[in-house]
């Protein structure tokens, strides 16, 4: 692919012609190409990280990386906001991860620390749920879904995704057994 300046030569087009043709784009367009191949560029480099981990160097190879490559690895259960792990230490789960997976409280999660500190999470064994529908509330800061005389929390990440507000129903995922359940999963504002 021709750069601008080996177009502009192949065209026989003048300096102030060039000058001309760059100055009909504007800047603020440039500036906004520019920010959408970093973000692919981005992205490409995310996926081929999540691709090697996956399959290792040779894209011929079918086989998962073994755990011990990518460093620590500790399984947990999900508190609804943290996963509690096998070795009694909490770990936080991101409440972006957490919303978008809607993780319910008692799924069993495996964390993968990498050798450079970061944390991989991975859904492993989720438990049996339901899906109920409540009243969307804030209390102390808190987000709350109101179901009968049930109460339970549901992560500000989820509330703000949904764009859901006080007042609103909503649909929230819970353990089929949820006795002792805090936490919730939204699932959608109806």
């Amino acid at each position: 692919m021709l750069s601008v300046d080996e177009t502009i030569l192949k065209r026989g087009l003048t300096e102030k012609q060039k000058d001309t043709k760059m100055a009909d784009v504007p800047e603020k367009q440039i500036k906004r190409m520019r920010s959408l191949i970093q973000e692919a560029e981005t992205s490409l480099a995310a996926v081929k990280e999540l691709l090697i981990s996956l399959v290792g160097e040779d894209p011929n190879i079918v086989t998962h990386a073994k755990d011990d490559n990518l460093g620590k690895s500790v399984e947990g259960v999900f508190d609804g906001q943290n996963m509690v792990g096998s070795d009694g230490k909490m770990y936080p789960v991101p409440a972006n991860y957490a919303s978008k997976s809607k993780l319910v409280q008692g799924d069993i999660l495996k964390l993968t620390i990498a050798d450079d500190g970061t944390f991989l999470y991975k859904q492993i064994g989720p438990i049996p749920r339901k899906q109920v529908v409540g009243n969307l509330e804030l209390k102390d800061g808190h987000y709350f879904v109101i179901v009968g005389e049930r109460s339970y929390r549901v992560l500000l990440a989820s509330v703000t995704y949904f764009k859901a507000k006080p007042g609103d129903q909503v649909s929230i995922n819970i353990p089929e057994d949820d006795d002792n359940t805090e936490w919730a999963a939204l699932e959608a504002a109806l």
